[in-house]
């Protein structure tokens, strides 16, 4: 009898083999994970000042279909913004869609932002969750209160709020910044460990963006390092924007309590002063950008901006995932700001908002005559000023109208109040930022300009695609990975592309656009058509991220 039940035993054991291999084939152990991550190939870098560099990794474009969802991990985003809550550029957009998708996805996500001023306590119904004690350099301590939210119903924020850095009207501030950001984001990037200790939210990945967060990898790996719930936890640095990196005053060093020994020229050390982003670049796990082109550009002297020595040691470490398109916000069929909804297979309704974005102006509605738009912070990196000599030209030839929206450097915001002021029957400015005329010019425009001197991803030109708005832009960073230039002999591509960034480039560019409309209407129907077919699903950056946060756990935990 013991041996027949041994047999059977074994039969049984047997039977039920198969279905283990098929369960570690679909899971694959977090060990077979990091490993397929590192043998993944690299696309390979440019040469950076005539030295061979290493590899970058740029994540392959995944099908949808091939999207398979790993074990879950708790993830803490830290962010100086996100939309809606407080926003200043793309930023805000990509960590609130980015956070959605990794939860869409089975991850614990939690998302820790300052409670600015600005944001509606009531609106988005924050509740009071709790009181932290944040310490800091030379044992101060900074009490802050905690208050939840919810993103869109589906990822938990928790708000930092402390009067002392926060209740302030803006962000970093627009113009000239607040001259103590360096202690008020250093706040920001210890408080996120603090709470997640308080709290019992212990991440396997905290998730920082830009510079504002970047300190946090250096308190995971000095403060937090041994004998702490995050000794494990593993960080990852995405750079948004890398010509902000966050200098300030090397006094800073003994408010973080850092010691000297990470004042030096590998880790926070810029020329005597300190560089919150790099310091983030030297101590985070993994390093992300949100291209493909752009994660070669940061290795390049330009691209760098300064910093290209300090990423190409890291370029191992270093992958560029597009961003996505935050569908719940960006949709023309489905848009609250538009007064028509529309899509590619029934485009009545953007002839309705051009019509309703004319008026908005107080241009002649006509819609025989081609919309150019513009919605841009007017800083130097958007390349506004390659505008100032060909624009006026192109307008002054007629047949085509321009709207602009956005705020910024006197000298930008000048040149388009003084073109309102010469061609009123032609153009239309509004100075500010104004979310529902955002998205009408999206909608109604025909053309949408973006002359950036670098754009790190860019999202205007992919809401363009989205919405039947046909891109004209620089061929830099993500515009270049996501528009195709438009070949007449094909009759194929998605939108306009200049390559130099000068003014006479950009005038040609946006005299053939407008040629091509008047001249060639089914050439724009085909554009339309092939942009409106474009798709970049934040749920495949998401799965991206996913082999990001595996690699970033495994270089934590062989970090000594």
């Amino acid at each position: 009898k013991p041996v027949a039940k041994k047999a059977a035993a074994k039969k049984a054991a047997a039977k039920k083999a198969p279905a283990k291999k098929a369960a570690a084939k679909k899971v694959p152990a977090k060990k077979a994970v990091a490993k397929k991550a590192s043998a993944k190939k690299k696309t390979p870098a440019k040469k950076t000042s005539g030295a061979k560099r290493k590899a970058v990794g740029a994540v392959k474009k995944v099908s949808p279909k091939k999207l398979r969802q790993q074990p879950g991990k708790k993830i803490m985003f830290v962010s100086a913004e996100c939309a809606p809550f407080a926003k200043v550029g793309g930023l805000a957009d990509a960590v609130a869609g980015l956070a959605k998708a990794v939860a869409r996805r089975g991850h614990e996500v939690r998302i820790v932002l300052p409670l600015y001023a600005s944001i509606d306590y009531e609106k988005y119904d924050l509740k009071f969750k709790a009181q932290a004690c944040v310490h800091l350099g030379g044992g101060e301590e900074n009490w802050i209160a905690v208050h939840e939210g919810i993103l869109d119903g589906q990822v938990p924020v928790w708000f930092v709020d402390h009067g002392r850095y926060f209740h302030r009207p803006g962000i970093y501030d627009e113009g000239p910044e607040y001259q103590d950001n360096a202690f008020r984001f250093g706040l920001l990037s210890k408080a996120a460990l603090q709470v997640a200790k308080d709290f019992d939210f212990i991440p396997d990945v905290m998730h920082l963006h830009d510079w504002a967060s970047a300190p946090t990898a250096a308190f995971l790996k000095t403060w937090d390092r041994v004998d702490s719930p995050l000794s494990a936890t593993a960080s990852v640095l995405t750079i948004h924007n890398i010509g902000h990196q966050g200098k300030y005053d090397a006094g800073v060093m003994s408010y973080y309590g850092l010691g000297g020994e990470h004042f030096t020229s590998d880790k926070f050390e810029d020329f005597g002063m300190v560089n919150m982003l790099k310091g983030g670049v030297h101590f985070a796990d993994a390093i992300t950008t949100v291209s493909p082109t752009h994660a070669r550009e940061l290795l390049e002297p330009m691209g760098g901006h300064g910093l290209a020595h300090v990423l190409a040691d890291r370029s191992e470490d270093l992958s560029g995932i597009l961003n996505g398109v935050d569908t719940d916000h960006w949709d023309p069929d489905t848009d609250p700001f538009i007064p028509a909804s529309y899509d590619a297979k029934n485009l009545a309704g953007k002839a309705i908002c051009k019509r309703a974005l004319q008026e908005r102006f107080g241009l002649p509605v006509d819609p025989a005559v081609p919309v150019f738009g513009v919605i841009s912070r007017f800083a130097h990196q958007k390349g506004l000023h390659l505008l100032f000599d060909g624009l006026p030209k192109v307008i002054q030839e007629g047949r085509m109208q321009f709207v602009a929206l956005g705020s910024g450097e006197p000298e930008v915001e000048n040149f388009f109040n003084w073109l309102r002021a010469e061609h009123s029957d032609k153009v239309g400015v509004y100075i500010g930022y104004h979310n529902e005329l955002a998205h009408l010019i999206e909608a109604g425009s025909d053309f949408f300009v973006m002359p950036s001197l670098y754009e790190p991803c860019g999202l205007n030109q992919i809401y363009s695609l989205r919405y039947g708005t046909i891109p004209v832009v620089r061929a830099t960073g993500g515009l270049d990975d996501t528009v195709e230039a438009f070949d007449s002999e094909k009759m194929t591509g998605t939108g306009f592309k200049f390559h130099f960034p000068n003014g006479w480039e950009l005038e040609h560019i946006l005299r053939y656009a407008r040629d091509v409309w008047w001249n060639q209407p089914k050439a724009i129907e085909i554009l339309r058509a092939n942009g409106m077919k474009q798709s970049f699903p934040w749920d495949e950056a998401a799965h991206a991220y996913e082999d990001v946060y595996t690699k970033a756990q495994a270089h934590r935990a062989a970090w000594v």
